[in-house]
């Protein structure tokens, strides 16, 4: 199961500890959902996730700041005993001494932001979803062409990375060679990244390894691009039917998310490169309601009957 550290969440979010003497180099996040324990303070613990994130934000502070301290002391301890990773106080609220010491007794670690309730929520939200979705690792190369995200499958030493080098060299940016991280975000959208180790490198047969953003500078890279459109590239073969007027699109699945894919047959003398800008702002304008295809068959049924019309 993908999880995220506390340390992590932490740093990105710019938070403050407000508990420095729990160690949280251990704990993990594991959904990327998040709970507002309102009801919980209110005394109602049914159908509670304790393994969530739990944000107080203003509605919850001020309740808490009307209960009497002997309430306090029963509704913390209740709330507090579950094995609940962080809590995070919102616009800067500081928790009074009673939480505090119910939350250090229970090893429970308690950060700080700056940040509006409903602001941190969608921000941490929309980046634990991205960092534990669903994952899977796929051969390839992907590229941001014309802020079109195109991912480039093939055999081995087919020409990949030599299309991606040349689409870079036209300036578009690339975000990963060789291994392709695919996460699911969402039912629609399919995010790819690099793996650490190979971030901004690409391996040229015969060449051997190049940094792409230091030869190029960081204008031709990007860290993370939304899976848009598959060229598989394959050797041309004389006896197939390869697809000459794109009426119907071809799919491929990555998570159970459908993408518009191509099959590009290769033999010397084709540019890849121009092949895949091609095919990124083809996919460009059919989004924005224009299909070449269409308007080409539209053009020769209208010739049949003027044709037609004209015999007649």
């Amino acid at each position: 199961m993908p999880s995220v550290k506390l340390e992590q969440i932490v740093e990105k979010m710019k938070l403050t500890n407000l508990t420095p003497e729990i160690d949280i180099s251990d704990i993990k996040i594991t959904q990327p959902d998040i709970n507002r324990p309102a009801l919980q303070i209110a005394g109602y613990f049914e159908h509670f996730d304790a393994t969530r994130l739990q944000i107080i934000g203003f509605v919850e502070y001020t309740y808490m700041e009307s209960l009497t301290l002997k309430k306090k002391k029963e509704v913390y301890e209740k709330l507090l005993s579950h094995d609940i990773p962080a809590v995070v106080f919102c616009r800067e609220l500081i928790p009074d001494d009673t939480f505090l010491k119910t939350a250090i007794r229970n090893n429970v670690p308690l950060l700080l932001t700056k940040k509006s309730t409903s602001d941190f929520m969608a921000e941490i939200i929309r980046w634990l979803n991205v960092k534990l979705a669903p994952c899977i690792t796929v051969h390839g190369v992907l590229v941001d062409v014309y802020g079109e995200g195109v991912l480039i499958t093939g055999e081995s030493g087919i020409g990949k990375s030599e299309a991606a080098l040349e689409l870079i060299k036209r300036g578009h940016r690339l975000v990963t060679d060789d291994v392709v991280e695919i996460r699911k975000v969402s039912d629609d959208t399919l995010i790819g990244s690099a793996p650490d180790v190979t971030k901004h490198f690409i391996e040229l047969r015969g060449i051997g390894i190049v940094d792409v953003k230091t030869l190029f500078g960081v204008s031709s890279v990007k860290d993370t691009q939304s899976i848009d459109l598959v060229i598989k590239l394959e050797d041309w073969n004389k006896d197939k039917e390869y697809d000459r007027l794109g009426l119907e699109e071809e799919y491929t699945e990555y998570l159970g998310n459908k993408v518009v894919c191509h099959n590009i047959p290769i033999r010397p003398g084709r540019n890849l490169a121009i092949i895949c800008e091609s095919a990124a702002v083809n996919y460009r304008q059919k989004k924005m309601g224009y299909n070449a295809a269409q308007a080409l068959y539209q053009r020769l049924q209208q010739s049949f009957a003027q044709g037609r019309d004209t015999d007649l």
